[in-house]
């Protein structure tokens, strides 16, 4: 299965510190509105979202049909597809997509951990 570009989606307390710390290892801004209180940032191809006031914990997210710079896929899994292989896996969907929809669409799942994946398709 092919679930895209991988990133890290912080629930942070002040975006402006937190945008000066991820810059003090190397991130720049990517993309994003800090007026809107949320920044992508980008090292090399590691991704990290700031969000400020948006969630409540922090969330791993994938992106299927997008490359690390946020280009189009010729070759992706669609989020669709992926939800029917959770469902038949037996994995609890906490939001799905409309299955007779296409393009974007969004799956959210919870790990044995509590941890909540985010599969975000944008294409």
């Amino acid at each position: 299965m092919k679930l895209g570009a991988f990133s890290i989606s912080l629930n942070v307390k002040d975006i402006n510190v937190s945008k000066e710390f991820y810059e003090s290892l190397g991130f720049n801004v990517f993309a994003g509105d800090i007026e809107r209180n949320y920044l992508i940032m980008k090292n090399e191809n590691n991704i990290v979202g700031l969000f400020q006031g948006m969630f409540e914990n922090n969330i791993m997210t994938f992106n299927p049909g997008w490359d690390t710079a946020a280009n189009k896929l010729e070759n992706f899994d669609d989020v669709r597809e992926i939800q029917k292989h959770l469902k038949k896996k037996g994995i609890k969907l906490e939001r799905e997509t409309d299955e007779n929809s296409s393009g974007p669409g969004s799956v959210v799942i919870i790990d044995p951990d509590g941890n909540t994946i985010l599969l975000d398709q944008h294409v």
